[in-house]
């Protein structure tokens, strides 16, 4: 692939080159051979990294990556299309805890929904086809069907990223100590976190078993997703075509993080000793190291 135009279309540093000459590239040599050897159905590879860690953009890289050195047919599906409607959560922060109502953690989510796309992704053969969700984030509700992406088979590799793929649900006896001022002053009785901790252990457990391997990218610490979540919203700031209104302050966005927190502080915990692969990134979101904790899928 031409990695050079790879970076001028998705407007990257060109420091990018050496983060997939390092880790990238290598790690995509690495599923190949694990598709390879794969029979049967589609492989589904997931990604699991905290806000900022560049998710999107190495899911799109091993896309080009495997269909152009290697002939591969790669579906990218994100868990944030996975979200319930606006409607749906609405209903959940009645019915449950007013926190639900906002995007984002276990249980905002409609599993039912991404365990039949990606059956049906991996089943699918020449001629067959398969409609898969978009949500709209300026709206903060989901596309209409008749605006969903059109999927035809067959396909080789399904990668599925997400900041909570993949993510452990804890010990109940966790959940007691508040981890930030959003789980002290508005989850009081620990609803909201003891609802999202038991879908992880039931609904989202079920729907990770999927995953044929794991890829961690793994931040610094809490602090980093912090700092790159802000930086974000800086360089947004700076562009023209971007609503102003739109732009969180850093304040809000400080406020934003603290419904991810407990997850993500978990995951940067568990989660390398559970991954096939994990990708250490810097302070200044560069890749220092790819390994392999677990040799085989």
């Amino acid at each position: 692939m031409n990695l050079d135009s790879f970076i001028r279309q998705h407007g990257l540093p060109s420091v990018f080159a050496e983060s997939a000459d390092q880790c990238y590239l290598p790690f995509a040599e690495w599923l190949e051979a694990q598709l390879a050897r794969h029979k049967g159905s589609g492989f589904v590879l997931g990604i699991n990294g905290a806000q900022g860690t560049g998710k999107s953009t190495l899911a799109a890289l091993l896309r080009e990556y495997l269909e152009q050195e290697h002939g591969r047919r790669v579906v990218i599906l994100s868990i944030d299309d996975l979200y319930l409607t606006l409607a749906e959560r609405e209903a959940l922060g009645r019915d449950v805890h007013p926190l639900l109502r906002t995007r984002g953690v276990p249980g905002t989510h409609d599993v039912a929904l991404g365990l039949s796309i990606i059956e049906q992704l991996k089943t699918l053969k020449a001629g067959d086809s398969v409609q898969v969700p978009r949500f709209d984030k300026s709206r903060d509700d989901r596309y209409p069907p008749a605006e969903w992406s059109t999927i035809s088979g067959p396909v080789d590799l399904i990668i599925f990223e997400g900041w909570c793929v993949a993510s452990q649900a804890v010990p109940e006896a966790e959940l007691k100590k508040p981890v930030n001022e959003l789980e002290s002053a508005q989850d009081k009785d620990g609803r909201w976190r003891s609802y999202v901790n038991d879908r992880l252990a039931t609904d989202y457990k079920r729907l990770f078993a999927c995953l044929d391997a794991l890829l961690f990218l793994q931040v610094p610490d809490f602090g980093a997703v912090r700092r790159w979540r802000i930086e974000q919203e800086h360089k947004l700031r700076q562009r023209s075509d971007v609503n102003a209104n739109a732009i969180m302050s850093d304040a809000e966005v400080a406020s934003f993080i603290r419904y991810y927190e407990r997850i993500t502080r978990n995951n940067i915990d568990v989660l390398p000793t559970l991954a096939n692969a994990v990708i250490r990134l810097n302070d200044d979101h560069q890749p220092v190291s790819l390994n392999f904790p677990r040799s085989k899928c």
